[in-house]
């Protein structure tokens, strides 16, 4: 029986493996989630056979409500939530990488007063101290990206200083915990410092950073849950646990890169300490207009074409109407393609899942890298909600907080035109620089329907 668990936790980690290795080309996304779904089943089916402390009536009664939950919230959650939704469920698997490790070593400890080894207590008391700064960590990040609370820095006076000797505390009480494992005061003390420092590590963090954070806090959920597997003794869960932990700290460096900030950078504050700059000199920016007939007429008369989305398409659920926009194009032998930024969106991947959702080829998505230098030649590109990432100041403002990040290289293009619903900030909280450059239009309106009118126009020339 042990072999065939065994056996089934190897077929599982080999399914995770693939699944998390074909998410890293869009055409295999979908098979790679699948996949990881299926060795997930047999993982927790491998799982379940072993208890015996509880009934199986009662682990199904507890998948079916888990199942429940998880279906309501899919449905109910929109694309635009995704980023807030991550940050919840890495939330949650941190809050279950402290109960588990919390409630095992109470039922060794105290229940059967057992004294657990230096390898278990040590795993435990990190299993305890990640997961619990994940969680509330990652609750924070969630009430930013949700608005319910202020995506600024939240900075206080020797803020750095009181983390420094919260993490020294907790430290402390873990290796106090491990020589006095009859007294549980400790562990509370370890979880209270922990479920603290989640908190302070995360609120001075500003919300164009916070893409950053969520892959970071992925990656503490993926180490929580690893460390729980040696508390376990759980081949399958720490296997798992270090893939998402290490998938995640690639996320988080490719992110940082993408961002050209260092960890370091982002974690001792982020964008928004200076969000109060704007672009430029300072001078008030004039900026031109464009009505949906002559944006029509440009579209119509462009060779070239490239859509540049952002988190405000999203918003607008504009990718339907954007594809009817292509095919209007296409039909005029005009050549239609789409930028992708590596941080589009708010969270890599956003943006390719809106579109390949409106059934736009993928080919025609193309990534950074690969499409910059065509936008000198290009004659129209078409920013959909994007703003930070194609703000010019990143090249040419010293002063300005996103200063060295890479970016789309729009501003270059014969006419670039800019669909917005107003002239508001972008997530980093600066004003864009491209706004008032001599070839940006600005096509202001509800993107979904200000493209639908544009679109209709270029049907009836």
């Amino acid at each position: 029986m042990n072999i065939a668990i065994q056996f089934a936790y190897l077929i599982a980690s080999v399914l995770f493996i693939i699944g998390i290795k074909k998410m890293n080309k869009t055409k295999e996304a979908r098979t790679g989630n699948q996949l990881s779904a299926l060795g997930m089943l047999v993982a927790i089916l491998a799982t379940v056979v072993q208890v015996e402390a509880i009934s199986l009536v009662e682990i199904l009664i507890c998948i079916v409500i888990g199942s429940a939950i998880g279906l309501f919230i899919s449905i109910k959650v929109e694309m635009t939530q995704m980023p807030e939704m991550v940050a919840l469920f890495n939330g949650f698997g941190g809050l279950a990488s402290l109960s588990v490790a919390t409630s095992d070593y109470w039922l060794k400890t105290q229940e059967l007063g057992q004294q657990v080894g230096p390898i278990i207590g040590t795993s435990a008391a990190l299993s305890i101290f990640i997961g619990g700064l994940t969680f509330t960590g990652s609750i924070i990040a969630f009430l930013k990206l949700n608005g319910k609370i202020s995506g600024k820095p939240i900075m206080f006076k020797g803020q750095h200083l009181l983390n420094l000797l919260l993490l020294i505390a907790a430290v402390t009480a873990a290796v106090v915990a491990l020589m006095n494992q009859a007294e549980p005061i400790y562990v509370f003390a370890l979880i209270a410092v922990a479920l603290l420092l989640g908190i302070l590590t995360v609120i001075p963090i500003g919300g164009a950073d916070m893409p950053v954070v969520i892959s970071l806090l992925n990656s503490y959920s993926g180490m929580a849950a690893c460390t729980t597997g040696f508390v376990l003794n759980n081949n399958v869960l720490i296997v798992s646990g270090a893939l998402v932990g290490a998938s995640g700290i690639i996320l988080t460096q490719i992110m940082c890169k993408a961002m050209n900030r260092s960890l370091t950078n982002v974690l001792l504050g982020g964008f928004g300490q200076t969000a109060s700059e704007t672009g430029g000199d300072g001078e008030e920016m004039v900026v031109k207009e464009v009505g949906v007939e002559e944006a029509a007429m440009l579209f119509d008369s462009a060779t070239s074409v490239i859509v540049v989305p952002g988190y405000g398409m999203a918003v607008a659920q504009a990718q339907h109407v954007i594809r009817e926009l292509s095919e209007q194009c296409e039909k005029r032998g005009i050549e239609f393609r789409f930028a992708i930024h590596p941080v589009a969106g708010r969270m890599p991947g956003h943006m390719n899942v809106l579109l390949a959702e409106a059934n736009i080829s993928y080919d025609k998505l193309i990534e950074m890298e690969q499409i910059n230098d065509d936008f000198s030649n290009t004659d129209l590109v078409f920013v959909v909600g994007a703003n930070d990432v194609v703000n010019p100041a990143a090249r040419s403002n010293p002063k300005s907080p996103i200063y060295g990040m890479p970016i789309l290289n729009a501003d270059k293009a014969r006419t670039v035109i800019v669909s917005k619903r107003s002239m508001g900030v972008g997530y980093a909280g600066i004003q864009n620089e491209l706004f008032g450059y001599d070839n940006c239009l600005m096509l202001f309106g509800d993107a979904k329907s200000t493209i639908t009118k544009v679109v209709s126009e270029m049907k009836e020339m």
